[in-house]
């Protein structure tokens, strides 16, 4: 379920433009790209620094969870953000093959977790994210004079 998940968030970026992948239709900083920016911040955080116990400076990329794990610098690519989601998701994976689903680890403001809550957080996480990529998707690619109120429909 939890590769579902990921590959149902990569989906929503699939076929968009640099632009279109760039584009913030919501108050927050949130993108299609940066969905999968911050998707890639989470996998780190979870399987690399909480399940392995790496420290943040040595994992293999950004770790600042919150908005900031939303923002694509200017110079990455649509295809560098998919890449650098499918390399932190095989990490993940690897990291993941050597642990049991009731192996703890501790995570520093929840305390004790185990591989099953971290696969179960991740993958609520990325079921939200991939709808929240839907919704982004469809403006995008909607045309705007054929947008309709839903209200106004029977």
């Amino acid at each position: 379920m939890l590769d579902r998940n990921r590959a149902e968030l990569i989906n929503t970026v699939r076929g968009l433009s640099e632009a279109e992948a760039r584009r913030r239709l919501v108050a927050s900083p949130t993108t299609p790209i940066g969905l999968l920016k911050h998707a890639a911040v989470a996998e780190r955080i979870w399987f690399q620094h909480v399940l392995a116990g790496l420290p943040k400076s040595e994992c293999d990329g950004g770790t600042t969870p919150r908005d900031a794990s939303f923002i694509v610098d200017d110079n990455e690519t649509l295809a560098d953000v998919i890449a650098e989601f499918e390399r932190a998701s095989e990490r993940s994976r690897v990291i993941a093959a050597d642990f049991d689903l009731d192996d703890t680890t501790t995570h520093p403001d929840l305390g004790d977790v185990n591989l099953r809550f971290i696969y179960l957080l991740i993958m609520e996480d990325f079921a939200r994210h991939a709808g929240h990529g839907d919704i982004l998707r469809e403006q995008i690619k909607q045309p705007a004079a054929s947008t309709t109120d839903v209200s106004e429909q029977p």
